[in-house]
């Protein structure tokens, strides 16, 4: 199995053992039972052909068309990643999705914040990281990465979604691609190594959605009017409406 080396501890490289499931509840779930069991091992990829109850973000629930897109669950080794850089995993990731699809799209794909990934206006894919942590202490991460690959009709609750064969008018091999993002992850996965955060978090906000546009919002119950200006490093959006004002996740939504 290729590795590679980190501070005399050779890791594997993502991807390099990909473990295809016929069908799972969530591949986010079953990688960290893997953890939990104490058999994972870093940069094993989970691909599920079907995915059962796929978990979006805040509970919500991740729809995929059997054996048409990419469901993925990646186990990484986040032990040297200090728990207050943790954005910095976020924006690995997000960004190994936009450097993907890039290959594939040329322009108007968006990294939106603060965990899917959109061309113009509609959506592509989708990310949910789950930390397992001890103490004070990062040890394992699971990314669980969504990409819509050749599915062209979309559940009824999904009025934006769109996909690679809709944007494109082709069809792919859905393995083959999801390979290839494993080599994009294993790409930024290195750069978080190597600490290079500025430049993660400089490149995120390159690629923000909607980024200097007046978007509307929806705090608790309330609607108003701002504009995008940059997310910080410790993953907060920050956005102005005659002044700067910075969200957490999951204290704003999107009203698109």
């Amino acid at each position: 199995m290729p590795t590679h080396n980190t501070h005399n501890n050779p890791l594997p490289i993502i991807g390099s053992n990909f473990v295809e499931l016929v069908a799972v509840d969530s591949t986010n779930t079953y990688a960290m039972q893997q953890i939990q069991a104490k058999v994972a091992e870093h940069g094993t990829a989970y691909f599920a052909h079907t995915q059962l109850q796929g978990k979006g973000t805040k509970g919500k629930t991740w729809y995929s068309e059997k054996a048409s897109n990419t469901v993925l669950s990646v186990v990484l080794n986040v032990e040297k990643l200090p728990i207050h850089k943790q954005f910095y995993l976020s924006a690995a990731v997000a960004l190994s999705v936009y450097d993907f699809l890039l290959k594939y799209i040329q322009n108007g794909i968006k990294i939106k914040w603060p965990n899917d990934i959109y061309y113009n206006n509609s959506k592509i894919a989708g990310i949910l990281i789950e930390n397992n942590i001890k103490g004070i202490q990062m040890q394992w991460a699971v990314a669980g990465i969504g990409i819509n690959i050749n599915q062209t009709n979309f559940h009824n609750t999904l009025n934006n979604a769109s996909s690679l064969a809709l944007i494109t008018k082709k069809l792919y091999s859905v393995i083959e691609l999801t390979k290839e993002l494993c080599t994009c992850l294993e790409k930024r996965y290195q750069q978080l190594l190597c600490e290079d955060y500025d430049t993660l978090l400089k490149e995120y906000n390159e690629h923000l959605f909607k980024k200097n546009e007046l978007v509307k919002m929806k705090k608790n119950n309330m609607l108003f009017n701002c504009t995008v200006k940059k997310v910080t490093d410790l993953g907060f959006l920050v956005v102005e409406n005659g002044v700067e004002q910075q969200f957490s996740f999951g204290e704003v939504e999107w009203v698109l």
